[in-house]
């Protein structure tokens, strides 16, 4: 790998069968974006879409569009779209809402199927906000969450043990459970589980049919590109959806919400997790992000992924031996980001965002670095690893400017 020179790079990125892809995206000249993983980059398509939708749909067809553009139904028809990408049949997959939102819909409902068990497991390292939203459950049903490291899930799963809620690949290493070894698992043991898909789909194969799923949720915003706070989604196994009962009961909800009845009958199906009236017009941004997604080979994504962060992780070890890498070697077991510490990581992330080489930063020292196969080049690694080794040696991250804290990091 030390002999490796960027011209090498040149010729894979001449060579990569999802090239093409790049120029479906609004990337600014002169820029290295690898924050995919926390913002998808604009899609071409979405402002033209968006600009129909508005302006035809809306401005012309009024509230006729509900019926003849389908805006009634958008919610189920991209969550079948979103399916495809889950390995889901159709029916199971319904955007709405926000994941934090969807993680309390389905976490109460896993609580009240299994309601003479006490406990909700979840990783020890999950995303704030999901240990939040079950805190929350817990505390209002007076049950008992327990937090335990990724590596001591199985063992923590007991016969009292309601719900093991656990995201499938971590925010800040972005090691990757094994789905299929633990939803066995936990269900020889009575458990349900609710996966959160937010940094996995469209950035590596995912079978939730096959795997024996209960529930899932995710975002629309990081690898499918739907925008800054793009609806989420909700996964719910079609066993499970006479049963499952949502804890927010909205009109769309309801079997007949144009029958207007004053009592609350929920829908047969995945349409019982419906709440509010749908946004069309986050729901039709989101849309262009998962159609472009679609039309990628997943297959080539995942392969592309794992060139990406290897690559990184070995010109990280080359170049920058200060730096530590917590994201795992193995590729098995990695997700599409490489995330790297220094007691000065957020200093360190703003001279790059300077340099207009864009990741993010995770307290209390971590630096990510989103691999998003459709649109990064294999350069776009090498060019940002010299940057690093460039700022870390000059000591240039060392200005008030670097060193100030944004609200967002």
């Amino acid at each position: 790998m030390s002999k490796l020179q960027r011209s090498d790079l040149e010729k894979m990125d001449r060579e990569d069968p999802l090239s093409g892809f790049r120029g479906h995206f609004s990337i600014p000249d002169n820029h290295i974006y690898m924050d995919g993983n926390s913002l998808g980059a604009l899609p071409l398509a979405t402002a033209q879409h968006l600009n129909r939708v508005v302006e035809e749909e809306w401005g012309q067809g009024l509230i006729r569009s509900w019926n003849q553009q389908g805006w009634v139904d958008s919610q189920l028809r991209l969550g079948d779209s979103i399916g495809e990408l889950l390995g889901a049949g159709p029916r199971q997959v319904l955007v709405a809402d926000s994941t934090s939102v969807n993680l309390y819909k389905l976490a109460a409902a896993a609580l009240d199927i299994n309601p003479q068990r006490r406990v909700i497991l979840t990783d020890l390292d999950n995303f704030p906000t999901d240990t939040y939203i079950l805190q929350g459950l817990t505390e209002q049903r007076q049950l008992e969450l327990r937090c335990v490291p990724s590596s001591a899930i199985l063992d923590a799963i007991d016969d009292d043990t309601a719900l093991v809620a656990l995201t499938h690949v971590n925010y800040k290493s972005g090691r990757v459970f094994d789905m299929a070894h633990v939803t066995k698992f936990a269900q020889q043991q009575g458990a349900l589980v609710l996966w959160d898909l937010s940094h996995s789909v469209g950035a590596l194969p995912v079978s939730l049919d096959a795997a024996g799923v209960d529930f899932a949720v995710g975002c629309g915003y990081k690898y499918l590109n739907g925008g800054p706070g793009a609806p989420a989604f909700l996964y719910v196994a079609t066993r499970h959806q006479q049963q499952a009962q949502s804890p927010l009961w909205g009109w769309f909800g309801h079997q007949s919400p144009f029958t207007f009845e004053n009592r609350y009958k929920p829908a047969a199906d995945i349409n019982r997790f419906q709440c509010g009236t749908p946004s069309i017009l986050a729901l039709a941004a989101l849309e262009c992000g998962v159609e472009l997604m679609r039309k990628a080979d997943m297959q080539q994504v995942r392969a592309k992924s794992l060139a990406l962060g290897e690559l990184f992780i070995q010109l990280a070890e080359t170049h920058c031996p200060e730096l530590e890498i917590i994201t795992p070697r193995d590729p098995d077991v990695r997700g599409s980001h490489v995330s790297i510490t220094h007691p000065q990581g957020y200093a360190i992330m703003q001279a790059l965002i300077n340099r207009n080489i864009i990741g993010d930063f995770r307290d209390p020292n971590v630096m990510r670095f989103g691999l998003t196969p459709l649109y990064m080049r294999y350069t776009d690694v090498w060019d940002c690893v010299q940057a690093i080794k460039e700022i870390v040696n000059s000591g240039s991250w060392d200005t008030s400017e670097f060193l100030t804290r944004s609200k967002v990091t």
